[in-house]
């Protein structure tokens, strides 16, 4: 929907024009998957997909929410009594952030809010972190909380964590705040200190959604951090940020076989997020290429999320570019997405290859996406 379009319906489902617009991203991450939520390290970026939260403050403490995603559904709720769940998942996620912002000790005017994203859904994507994001920004703009974009991160987490049951890592908020434009982001996810890697420009990013139906299942991944957390305890650590394959391998007899499987991913993937940190800078596929295979083979074999409709597309592509590309899955797994990198002029040979060999294998059809880098969170004012 054009910006005027939107900012007709919002005057047409409210009574009086919005006052502004506050706007965060989807991401995809590189590489580092399940190294957040273990206080390793990560290279997201963020995509120009986003999510778009007009606002208009009110004079009492009622907070509506129309979204264009959900025609007929209404959120409404106040902010000065107990914030619970209520009856729509979407309208859940901006109960939970007024409820951490709340909890906080912030005071939060009502306001009339109008969403629109074009974040695919359920594609491992992010469309939650950048409601979140939008959400506490929208939030922090009104109400003049001066929160920073790592604040504001920090809050979506906290909503994702102790609202929606979600227990995810700081990654997907922090881009969607932190993002900048042609830039992946080094986030050590122990300190939230960011570094900017400047993604080349003839190289393609191509998110490829296998369309496989999926859950994020929430209690196997909840499970997963579960095992984490047990792995770093017996090797008398608090975090596996700290871990080392030595100290695995002279702890692994009082591990559960999961607890080591989980443990040497996470080891293991930390190292790959920072020689493929140097791999991207120097524009070296070759390199990259080696570390997202050993990436998803990891996720595959030791951490246990692709399915075969992931692993085929993978195997796809790879087939597709030869030497060319690096791919391997990205996201909370189960499903969802896979990421290529390769140059612009080997994209046509991915659509070609998805096309012709994914729905005789799966019976399923593949959304292909050619993206950039994008912004992080921003807000527009009107006048």
């Amino acid at each position: 929907m054009t910006n005027n379009a939107l900012q007709e319906l919002f005057t047409q489902q409210f009574g009086s024009d919005s006052q502004g617009v506050v706007s965060a991203p989807g991401r995809v991450n590189l590489i580092g998957e399940f190294t957040d939520y273990n206080q390793g390290y990560v290279l997201p970026c963020a995509l120009t997909f986003r999510t778009q939260v007009l606002y208009r403050v009110r004079d009492d403490n009622t907070v509506n929410v129309l979204s264009t995603m959900y025609p007929n559904e209404k959120e409404s709720f106040s902010v000065n009594k107990p914030i619970n769940a209520g009856q729509s998942q979407w309208g859940n996620y901006i109960r939970a952030v007024a409820f951490v912002l709340s909890r906080a000790g912030h005071q939060l005017s009502g306001v009339d809010l109008l969403i629109e994203s074009n974040v695919p859904q359920g594609s491992g994507l992010s469309s939650s972190a950048a409601l979140e994001v939008a959400i506490a920004g929208m939030f922090n703009h009104i109400c003049k909380l001066n929160l920073t974009e790592e604040q504001i991160a920090l809050f979506g987490q906290e909503a994702e964590n102790d609202f929606m049951d979600c227990q995810c890592g700081i990654m997907d908020q922090l881009i969607s705040a932190k993002g900048q434009k042609n830039q992946a982001l080094l986030i050590d996810c122990q300190n939230l200190h960011t570094t900017s890697v400047t993604i080349p420009s003839d190289l393609s990013i191509v998110i490829v959604n296998s369309n496989y139906p999926r859950k994020l299942v929430d209690s196997e991944y909840n499970q997963r951090r579960i095992d984490c957390e047990q792995a770093a305890r017996k090797m008398g650590l608090t975090t596996l940020r700290d871990a080392n394959i030595d100290l695995l391998m002279q702890t692994k007899t009082e591990m559960s076989a999961n607890e080591f499987a989980r443990a040497h991913h996470v080891i293991t993937e930390n190292g790959r997020v920072i020689a493929a940190t140097l791999a991207l800078t120097n524009n070296d596929i070759e390199q990259l290429r080696i570390l997202m295979t050993a990436s998803h083979q990891s996720l595959k074999h030791d951490f246990e999320v692709t399915v075969p409709a992931t692993d085929g597309l993978v195997q796809i592509c790879q087939q597709a570019l030869g030497e060319r590309g690096a791919v391997r899955m990205t996201g909370g797994g189960f499903g969802g997405a896979i990421v290529c990198l390769c140059r612009n002029e080997d994209v046509a040979a991915i659509k070609q290859a998805v096309e012709q060999h994914y729905f005789s294998q799966f019976n399923l059809y593949a959304d292909i996406y050619v993206c950039t880098a994008g912004d992080g969170l921003t807000v527009q004012v009107f006048h």
